[in-house]
């Protein structure tokens, strides 16, 4: 037998040498120089090792050379059972080198949101990066639209996705067991990876309409978002604050977000709530079929529902932004995205390092994160811990101290 570097060789001589493994992949050469690889990498169709098996296969079959037999005229006994081992030899090592394979790959699911918001785009742009360089890392990712917030926290802890974008003030009680979170006990296993853009309350309303105030929208037609979602849960949490009776939600509607500008323009709906960066599609494609306004929120409620809470602050939507010539006062959070601590340490340092590699890429994907800069994936106040992987990471950077605790905040 004639050792090498990156095949299995068997040669031509009467007597069967026998299979070295050696690292990668596999050949059976003759002397004629004939080679016939089973790669230890698919082709891309994902059946790399089966395709080569089966024309290691048919050249067995036709050849009467394998494992050195000779081909006599009338096939002896110990020719025949020389073929058959060394066959069945061959299909064992060609199967354990395609479980090794499948073994190094590390398949993951990312929960967005739907899919006229940042989170559906973001989601997106992660996996595409991960994919790209699949080759390097073993990671293999997908996106799914969902709910939002809630329901990637939900489906994160019940192990249906590894990842998932959510608003600090979800990730916030998930965490603590509160508001929503409060029958399902603490989420303590929760862990923060990067934060992303900041997400401002944002209220829309037809150019037209008489509405003002927030108040003003009381016992109207507004939708607040799907059920269950971030921003429905978000708007009650609004609205209770500052005083709102049942009555005064009797009108509220769960459209989905695809839905709204036409809803909104039709007269359907007399307002949409989000929690949203901003520039953001869903406004400007409202825009492109309606003139609308935004209401902006009083002092006092902002007041109220910033104060002595962590995952809220002051915020607000710039002048000339959708064609409004003043400055729209509101609150917001900021959009991070989460995993469980049980999520192996190198996968997600490799998330958080192929963003943080492929950042100007990323940040292009969505005009809500075009300002975005490296250091603000760790600068937003925080209450969850950091992952170990992306603590890790973020050290290295020297975006945050080596003695940094898990905690940002």
């Amino acid at each position: 037998m004639r050792r090498s570097s990156a095949f299995f060789v068997v040669s031509r001589p009467r007597k069967a040498r026998c299979f070295a493994k050696h690292k990668g992949s596999f050949n059976l050469n003759w002397s004629d120089r004939h080679r016939f690889d089973i790669p230890s990498k698919t082709d891309g169709t994902g059946c790399g090792h089966e395709y080569g098996l089966r024309k290691l296969m048919r050249f067995k079959i036709a050849s009467d050379k394998l494992g050195g037999c000779k081909a006599p005229r009338k096939k002896s006994r110990a020719c025949f059972k020389s073929r058959v081992l060394m066959s069945a030899i061959a299909l064992l090592i060609a199967n354990a080198v395609t479980q090794s394979s499948a073994s190094e790959q590390h398949f993951i699911t990312v929960g967005t949101g739907g899919v006229t918001g940042v989170y559906y785009p973001a989601g997106g742009a992660t996996c595409k990066l991960l994919n790209l360089s699949r080759e390097d890392h073993g990671l293999r990712c997908s996106a799914e639209a969902t709910l939002g917030s809630i329901s990637n926290i939900r489906k994160l802890c019940a192990a249906d996705i590894d990842f998932g974008f959510v608003q600090s003030d979800w990730r916030h009680h998930a965490f603590h067991g509160t508001s929503r979170f409060e029958e399902d006990g603490a989420h303590d296993s929760l862990r923060s990876v990067f934060s992303l853009h900041p997400e401002v309350a944002t209220l829309v309303v037809r150019q037209g309409a008489g509405f003002k105030a927030l108040n003003d929208l009381k016992s109207a037609r507004v939708n607040v978002g799907g059920k269950g979602s971030g921003s429905e849960a978000s708007w009650n949490v609004l609205v209770d604050t500052i005083g709102w009776t049942e009555a005064d939600k009797k009108n509220l509607t769960h459209l989905g977000s695809s839905e709204l500008a036409e809803a909104l323009c039709t007269g359907e709906i007399d307002a949409y709530f989000a929690l949203i960066g901003h520039p953001a599609a869903l406004i400007e494609e409202t825009q492109s079929q309606c003139g609308i306004r935004l209401i902006g929120f009083d002092r006092d409620a902002v007041e109220l529902l910033t104060k002595d809470v962590p995952y809220f602050s002051e915020a607000g939507i710039p002048a000339g932004l959708y064609g409004q010539s003043d400055f729209v006062p509101s609150f917001g959070g900021s959009a991070s995205l989460v995993t469980s601590e049980d999520m192996p340490d190198d996968v997600v340092h490799t998330v958080v390092e192929t963003i943080y590699k492929n950042f100007e890429d990323f940040r292009k994907l969505h005009p809500a994160l075009s300002q975005l800069e490296p250091a603000d994936l760790v600068a937003h106040k925080n209450s969850v811990p950091l992952h170990r992987g992306a603590l890790k990471f973020f050290q290295e950077q020297g975006l945050l101290p080596e003695s940094s605790p898990e905690k940002t905040e």
